[in-house]
């Protein structure tokens, strides 16, 4: 007899999971292959799992959806990027962005619904927390994107960033499950070197993502050079100082194959001076890793503006001295779907038909 609970939904379950679910009356390999219809296959529709018996399938459509978020709308950028606003089982809805490129697409996710962090300079900030996202919920926006876009992760170049809506280090178990499911080679198939989480410096919660034996890669978001700086624009620093997240930085098990990244908004007459870029190559030199700079996406309600393309330059030059240092190129501002521009925009810039 199948163990029914209330609102339960198929993906989001390991394989255990799912043999607990089935209970002793089904056969052993029943689970292993709806497990591999959900995340090998990537089936979209119960029915259209061809493995299994028509009296089954019947079973599991009157007890269980496979739970997919719906697309509620799709937006499309001038430069290729698509936002999605999904809607979940609740009907709460969240944000995702697929960001494709020659030879690799990139799909950013959520990991709750709005923010609790506060960052000063990010739309998300501006919703607060709703809730946290199921294991399902974070792994279920790369399965939609997925079978929208016709991606599929064993053939294509796909990377996985939890650097949408939400701090996913507050929704740890989640996220560590969802990245089990996401990296299992007989399940999707995505690399651990291409998924990465994004954290504001949730100290505890980095130490134990570092335990973790499948994890994915760690970028923190630093945005500030110093400490009183960052607590203005990052109030999550009142709780977790800056020294002590250099600290947790330091001490973070890296693998062989692995960087930290340090991710920096840069904000016009704010963060950008050279005696700024100076005190971060002071603050992260001596770790393994490379820094990203970010020039601000702007939004309504955000009192900052972007520096100048020279400030930026100027920023980076200073620090690639040290450390490897890139400019991240902006996508999909004109449909809302850059960095920290995340906040549930619905105006109608492409629906759905």
């Amino acid at each position: 007899m199948l163990q029914v609970l209330e609102g339960q939904t198929l993906v989001g379950m390991e394989l255990p999971d799912l043999q607990q679910l089935l209970g002793p009356e089904q056969p052993t390999y029943r689970a292993r292959q709806l497990y591999d219809a959900l995340y090998r296959k990537q089936v979209a529709n119960l029915s259209d799992i061809c493995t299994l018996s028509q009296g089954f399938k019947k079973q599991l459509l009157t007890k269980f959806a496979i739970g997919l978020p719906g697309v509620e709308k799709r937006f499309d950028s001038s430069d290729g990027t698509r936002r999605y606003l999904l809607r979940l089982e609740d009907n709460r809805t969240i944000e995702a962005v697929l960001m494709p490129e020659p030879g690799r697409d990139t799909i950013c996710i959520s990991s709750q619904v709005g923010c609790p962090v506060d960052c000063k300079f990010c739309l998300t900030a501006l919703m607060g927390l709703e809730r946290n996202l199921t294991a399902g919920e974070i792994v279920g926006q790369v399965l939609c994107i997925a079978h929208d876009n016709g991606l599929k992760a064993t053939a294509s170049q796909v990377n996985v960033v939890l650097m949408g809506m939400g701090e996913p280090l507050l929704n740890l178990e989640n996220v560590l499950k969802a990245n089990r499911l996401l990296t299992d080679p007989d399940g999707i198939g995505i690399s651990q070197k291409r998924i990465t989480v994004s954290t504001s410096g949730i100290v505890p919660k980095m130490e134990e993502l570092g335990r973790a034996a499948v994890r994915p890669k760690l970028a923190i978001s630093l945005n500030a050079s110093t400490e009183e700086q960052r607590r203005k624009l990052m109030p999550i620093t009142r709780k977790y100082h800056l020294a002590d997240l250099m600290a947790a930085c330091k001490a973070y098990p890296l693998r062989p194959w692995e960087k930290l990244t340090f991710e920096y908004v840069l904000l016009k007459g704010i963060n950008d001076s050279d005696h700024d870029a100076k005190r971060v190559v002071r603050l992260v030199a001596h770790l393994n890793c490379k820094v990203n700079l970010i020039g601000l996406n702007p939004g309504p309600g955000i009192p900052y503006e972007t520096p100048d393309p020279e400030r930026i330059a100027s920023f980076q030059g200073i620090i690639r001295r040290s450390v490897p240092c890139f400019i991240r190129k902006p996508r999909g501002r004109d449909i809302f779907a850059a960095c920290g521009q995340l906040k549930r925009v619905a105006s109608d810039i492409v629906r759905i038909t």
